[in-house]
Formats: structure tokens, sequence, C-alpha cells
């Protein structure tokens, strides 16, 4: 087994695997060892008793954080006429239709975000296998299909989170930045896990919310006491 760098053992240190701790001392603990060099991500990962092969277990949502994620966000609009000229206004990075579509058939994909008005449906269809993968097509549930074009993108770009359970029931999110104070990230890891909870399929049996854990970019993870959410 390789040998641990000296910072991974120092940001270790201090942390028992086997144990859970409170989420505020939990979102201490993360925030007190990103040491990197630059601003590391604080990380979410919530293990849910769902089976997201079937589609009634899906969970999939979009939440505002209160504090922002810390992260610049690259929105693409698909839209014409007023509506793009609102998006432009709103400060999409992309704007365009057809064209748009085209560049993104090339391969050339330099957003994060893709927002598209009812319209222009029949245009980004035919992205869906480009897009769909890297979780990129709009969806109307998720407010990315609007005729409201520059609401979503100033919510894009404003700390709009979308989660979406993977194939091992786990959810993964950014919930802001290491450079936050500690109740900035507390009440940004409470919207998110809020959401994923209000997102609990009906068909559920049994406890949904079964392990959850923090981490920065660079830092090990910490488990947290599940009874201490509503704290």
């Amino acid at each position: 087994m390789a040998k641990l760098g000296k910072r991974t053992r120092s940001a270790r240190e201090g942390i028992d695997s086997r144990a859970v701790y409170p989420l505020a001392e939990a979102v201490k603990m993360v925030k007190s060892r990103a040491k990197a060099k630059f601003d590391e991500t604080v990380e979410i990962a919530l293990n849910l008793n769902v089976d997201p092969r079937h589609a009634d277990q899906m969970v999939r949502g979009v939440v505002t954080l209160p504090n922002g994620t810390g992260k610049t966000v690259r929105v693409a609009v698909f839209a014409k006429g007023d509506k793009a000229e609102a998006a432009k206004k709103a400060g999409a990075d992309i704007v365009g239709a057809e064209d748009l579509a085209d560049t993104i058939l090339k391969g050339e994909i330099n957003f994060d975000r893709v927002i598209a008005t009812p319209d222009m449906m029949a245009v980004v269809g035919r992205l869906g296998k480009v897009l769909g993968p890297r979780g990129l097509m709009p969806n109307p549930k998720l407010g990315s299909v609007t005729a409201d074009v520059a609401a979503a993108v100033k919510a894009a770009k404003g700390g709009q989170v979308e989660f979406r359970v993977e194939k091992a029931g786990i959810v993964q999110a950014g919930v802001g930045k290491a450079s936050f104070d500690e109740a900035a990230l507390l009440a940004n890891v409470r919207a998110l896990i809020d959401a994923v909870q209000k997102a609990k399929p009906s068909g559920v049996k049994g406890t949904y919310l079964k392990k959850l854990a923090l981490s920065s970019t660079m830092g090990p993870g910490v488990r947290v006491d599940l009874a201490t959410l509503q704290a």
C-alpha cells in the first residue's frame, strides 16, 4: 500500500473513519482540513435507499443554495428573438439555436448548464445522446425548459444546484467552497438535504436516507450522524 503524503496524514488526524459526527461539527472538520492551494469545493454524498434502475425510484431535483455555490457557472441557452436577447441581458454565456446545436454536435461543450425555451426543444431533442449522459439535457421539471429564460439564467448563476441519484443510490453535489464561513456552509448543506428529502419517491419503504458524508475536494470524508440533521 502506498504511503500517505504528509498533507493527507495531517488532514486525517482526529477523524475516526468508523465514527459519525454531529452535522455542525462535520462541517467544521471538513472546512478546517481543506488545505490545498486552491479554494476547495465542499461536497456532500447521500446514500439513499432507492434503486434508480426503477423509474419510480428516481430521485432528481433542483435547489437554490442560500449562500450560492462559490462557483462560476457557464450557462448556454437555446432561444431566438426576444428570448435570446433576454437571456443575453440576464448573463447567459452562450445563446443560440440551430447554430448552437451544430457547435455541440462537433464536441464543443463549454458550459455547465443548458436552458431552452419550449419552442426550441425540437432542436435540443437531437442532442440527447450528447447532453443526456453529461446530465445537461434541459428538463421542464427542473425549470430548465421555460419561457422565462432570464429568471432561469439568473437562478443558474445565483446558486442553483441540480441533483440526481446515481446507479449506486448515491446523490453527490457541491455545497459551497471551503472559504465560506461555517454558518454559510451549514445552511447550504441543510438546504440540499431538505431538497433531497422532499424528492423522496412515494414507493420507498423503510429508511430513505441511509448514510451521509461531507468532504472537501482534496480532503478526507467525514460521516455525519443522521440524528443531528434536525438540530
